[in-house]
């Protein structure tokens, strides 16, 4: 059987079940015309240009650019808010906006970090590296810019199958929410599920880690302390710095009494005596619903240890303090990378190159937290282009990528992975969207990229 094929069988298999409320049964392992029935009652909602599947930055940038270009934009996501990693996820702090002279990311990623800075004000206003994300105000910089440009949000609602009407055309998209099983229809659709999950669905190629067994990089739970010595956390001895022995955390892990903690501990402080941490490390095949399970719990067992441990080694900042929230969403580094028109490779990264279908630049640093990779970092004022192709996947009409999902391979990955680079291509693949429905009868693959790059940098992005 195709995969393609194979794909649409199985996700009609899960509707049948889900329909029936029980587990799928050796009768259900044909699509018989009794599935085809349950699934035409199913119900239908085709009033959409534009579907946006998964909330994160990217998604959150491509709703925004798709309803401001005019499109009837649908922007679904999984949990209650959006942001993804920055507010679910609780990711303490944006990556580097600058290339250490000027800004990079900009257009509505400039956006929004501009009103994202609003929730820190104890960060000094010109600031950009490294800034902290206060979670609970960035939600709301995202709902309100996400809903004043007219795209509208559903919550609450899992991606369960993809359906083609033929093997390069996504015809709907099937969620899953408090009313069953819905088939949403649009005319362009966008992944930005970070795992790359509807263009998986849909059949599209893709790679998925860093070696031929497909390991990816560790996954991290990220959580916050309260009741934090703010004095002395900012005015005492550094914590911890990358591979430097001296600072309290490598005298917790050398202690041995907290086998749970590691050597990753980045930390923010987010308000008055509140931090948030990116710490720990798990190993965890993401696309394995019973692993991300499994390393929830473990996380959160990684929160209070971590906790135990600086109370140990630095009582006069933590001896008061306590686990005040751990993240709802799992820190995910590594998925899926859906092969699209061009890979963008670690040579291209290296070479600083651009080209001539460039929608941004990004100058983050290799990072890849695989235990087997050296970081390599660009001197101040080097970035490189990000070709549109590598948000066009191979082989479907339709579709665009946006996000951590977008087409390079395993190394320059750990560059490419971060929220303001997904960001941007957000921003590119929204309005791509729209200029495929009105130039090329929802072809993705042909539309006047010159056009797209005209529109983007009217809207302020930056590219050369």
């Amino acid at each position: 059987m195709k995969r393609r094929k194979f794909i649409k069988s199985t996700g009609m298999m899960a509707m049948a079940a889900a329909f029936s409320g029980n587990a799928i049964s050796a009768e259900a392992m044909s699509v018989s015309k009794k599935q085809l029935k349950l699934k035409r009652s199913m119900l239908v909602d085709d009033r959409w240009d534009v579907i946006v599947v998964g909330g994160g930055p990217a998604g959150c940038t491509a709703a925004i650019a798709a309803a401001r270009e005019g499109a009837k934009t649908l922007l679904i996501e999984a949990m209650g808010q959006l942001g993804g990693m920055g507010t679910s996820g609780m990711v303490p702090a944006w990556s580097p906006f600058s290339d250490g002279e000027k800004m990079i990311y900009r257009g509505l990623a400039e956006k929004i970090f501009n009103e994202s800075k609003k929730g820190v004000v104890h960060e000094a206003a010109d600031k950009l590296d490294w800034v902290s994300i206060n979670p609970e105000h960035l939600m709301s910089v995202y709902d309100r810019m996400v809903t004043e440009a007219g795209a509208k949000v559903l919550f609450f609602s899992r991606l369960a199958a993809v359906e083609m009407a033929s093997d390069d055309t996504v015809d709907a998209v099937i969620v899953s929410n408090k009313s069953g099983l819905v088939a949403f229809k649009g005319k362009v659709y966008i992944d930005a599920t970070g795992d790359g999950d509807l263009a998986a669905w849909a059949g599209a190629p893709f790679k998925r880690g860093y070696d031929d067994q497909g390991s990816v990089q560790m996954s991290s739970l990220c959580f916050s302390f309260a009741n934090v010595d703010s004095y002395d956390y900012i005015n005492g001895p550094t914590l911890y710095v990358w591979k430097d022995e001296s600072t309290p955390l490598y005298q917790a892990v050398r202690s041995g009494k907290y086998p749970l903690v590691d050597t990753h501990f980045c930390n923010n402080l987010i308000g008055p005596d509140v931090i948030q941490c990116n710490a720990g490390h798990m190993r965890v095949d993401t696309t394995d619903p019973w692993a991300i399970s499994d390393a929830m719990i473990l996380g959160r067992q990684k929160a209070t240890q971590y906790l135990e441990a600086m109370k140990d080694v630095r009582p006069t900042t933590f001896s008061n303090a306590f686990v005040v929230r751990t993240a709802s969403l799992l820190g995910v580094r590594d998925s899926r990378r859906i092969e699209g028109d061009y890979i963008f490779t670690v040579e291209d990264w290296r070479e600083r190159r651009s080209f001539e279908d460039e929608i941004g630049r990004n100058c983050y640093y290799i990072d890849v937290h695989s235990g087997k990779h050296k970081p390599e970092h660009y001197k101040k004022g080097e970035s490189h282009g990000i070709p549109y192709r590598c948000l066009t996947p191979k082989g479907i009409k339709n579709l665009l990528t946006a996000g951590r999902c977008i087409s390079t391979d395993a190394e320059a990955f750990g560059s490419t992975r971060i929220m303001p680079c997904c960001l941007v291509t957000g921003e590119a693949a929204g309005m791509a969207a729209v200029h495929a429905i009105e130039q090329s009868k929802n072809d993705v693959h042909k539309i006047d990229v010159a056009y797209l790059r005209k529109r983007l940098k009217e809207e302020g992005q930056y590219f050369l």
